[in-house]
């Protein structure tokens, strides 16, 4: 039996049209007591004349392709992409549905985006201009565009929709989501980073997070056109990182510490053996010599799981010359210090903290969290042993992402670690008429003490960057 015919078979097996308005009527009503407020979302969605149509022809590719369809490398494979276009042009050549040009081509992309990629979210991913994708179940989506939170039309059919998008995204990085488990981590091809909560602790339908990656890594100069930094801090933070000093990125969520960690790292000698380890990969480091180590959740069954701290206790063993950790968030910070204290100068990582003197709070408990018995004297004569410079990074009101504090890390006065901050952005320039900070970094005018440091691997600061008292 050919495509046209099972189309065929199929429509003259459909009930009446009034029939299929009062079961679309009565859906609707049972959507609306069931959740009051996605209802009108829903009958919104029902009252779209293309509703149909795309669910015949995703009926008939699922007749004609059957399970393929929705085989994890569908996305990778180039003859079904082809085979899915053909059966879709197919189809829509024969609907009996008065169609025009742009109908036809946005079924065909919408159906094609669901089979082939992440379904309605395809034209948000393939937006530049957006930064961060936030599903508040299927009737209700949200995206970051140049730092702003805005809603948008995108829709799903329903919850079940959702999760299979879900599942399609985790299942490519050998992950899932169920009742049992129902929060996962995981990434995109190109190394967004994915968040997912289904129910039963997701009470109005499927969560999902996607903070997107650019698919170019940014650089020095990108940041400094955002104003994340000024020019004379991007040559502090590059000699920096080649003079081979202990650095700490840290910031709030979303703050963007993990792009700066990415052009921070960029400025490693390439020549260098540098082991990155990440719970999802999303570094996008251009270096040759670079070993890469993702951490891995237990199973069903409780086993299998390889924590940051595993790994980082693995990669001392594997000669690293550099060792980056995405982010410290517990015991695995004493591991990480103690690399830093043990030869392997020049480690990158991020934290979670709101100023630089918190970062150090913050480290003293992950290293309590580690279950080691340590006075709090001998953790922060560690902390402060092992870290040199705090780059501190915030997502401001006006949505751009900004470097506030450059901060050296000067050693211990009692029972006390010293900072001394090298450059602090101006908060006194205000704010200009469309609500954007007038203000830069700016130097406090003190000479760092890693100067000496970093000459003695020959590299050299000009000493007017760092100004005069101001």
């Amino acid at each position: 039996m050919g495509l046209n015919d099972r189309i065929a078979r199929r429509r003259t097996a459909a009930v009446p049209a009034g029939a299929v308005h009062a079961t679309a009527s009565g859906t609707a009503a049972a959507a609306g007591s069931e959740a009051a407020g996605n209802g009108a979302a829903a009958a919104a969605r029902a009252a779209d004349p293309l509703a149909e149509v795309r669910r015949r022809v995703h009926q008939a590719l699922l007749d004609v392709l059957g399970p393929q369809m929705y085989a994890e490398e569908v996305a990778d494979d180039d003859d079904l992409r082809r085979r899915v276009r053909e059966t879709i042009g197919e189809v829509l050549a024969g609907e009996e549905t008065p169609l025009t040009a742009a109908d036809r081509a946005r079924v065909a992309d919408e159906v094609a985006d669901d089979i082939l990629g992440h379904g309605p979210l395809e034209p948000l991913l393939r937006d530049p201009d957006v930064s961060e994708i936030m599903v508040n179940g299927p009737n209700l989506i949200f995206v970051e565009r140049s730092g702003r939170i805005e809603e948008v039309e995108t829709r799903f059919a329903d919850d079940a929709h959702l999760r299979r998008v879900i599942d399609r995204i985790v299942s490519r990085v050998g992950r899932h989501v169920d009742e049992a488990s129902p929060m996962v981590d995981a990434r995109l091809p190109d190394g967004s980073r994915v968040n997912a909560v289904v129910a039963p602790i997701a009470l109005d339908g499927s969560m999902l997070t996607i903070r997107k990656f650019s698919k170019d890594p940014y650089t020095v100069d990108d940041l400094v056109s955002f104003g994340t930094f000024t020019r004379p801090v991007a040559e502090v933070l590059e000699a920096c990182v080649r003079g081979r000093l202990d650095m700490v990125i840290s910031g709030g969520t979303g703050s963007g510490k993990t792009t700066t960690l990415n052009v921070l790292s960029s400025f490693v000698p390439a020549g260098e053996r540098i082991v990155t380890i990440e719970d999802a990969a999303e570094l996008q480091l251009r270096q040759k010599h670079v070993l890469r180590l993702e951490s891995r959740p237990a199973n069903t069954e409780g086993r299998g799981e390889v924590t940051i701290r595993d790994l980082v206790r693995n990669a001392l063993r594997m000669r690293p010359d550099r060792i980056v950790v995405g982010e410290v968030r517990d015991g695995a910070a004493l591991d990480m210090l103690q690399a830093m204290n043990t030869g392997h100068d020049g480690s990158l990582t991020t934290v979670h903290a709101n100023t630089p003197r918190d970062t150090l709070a913050r480290l003293e408990t992950m290293v309590l969290m580690a279950g080691v018995d340590l006075p709090a004297r001998a953790i922060r004569e560690q902390i402060a042993s092992a870290i040199d410079v705090i780059v501190q990074v915030t997502r401001m009101k006006d949505g751009v992402r900004r470097i506030t504090h450059v901060t050296e890390v000067t050693g211990m006065e009692g029972e006390v670690v010293t900072l001394q901050d090298i450059f602090v952005f101006d908060y006194r320039a205000g704010m200009d008429d469309n609500g954007r900070y007038r203000g830069t970094l700016v130097p406090t005018g003190l000479r760092p003490a890693f100067l000496d440091e970093i000459a003695k691997a020959g590299v050299a600061v000009p000493p007017g960057v760092f100004g005069g008292v101001w």
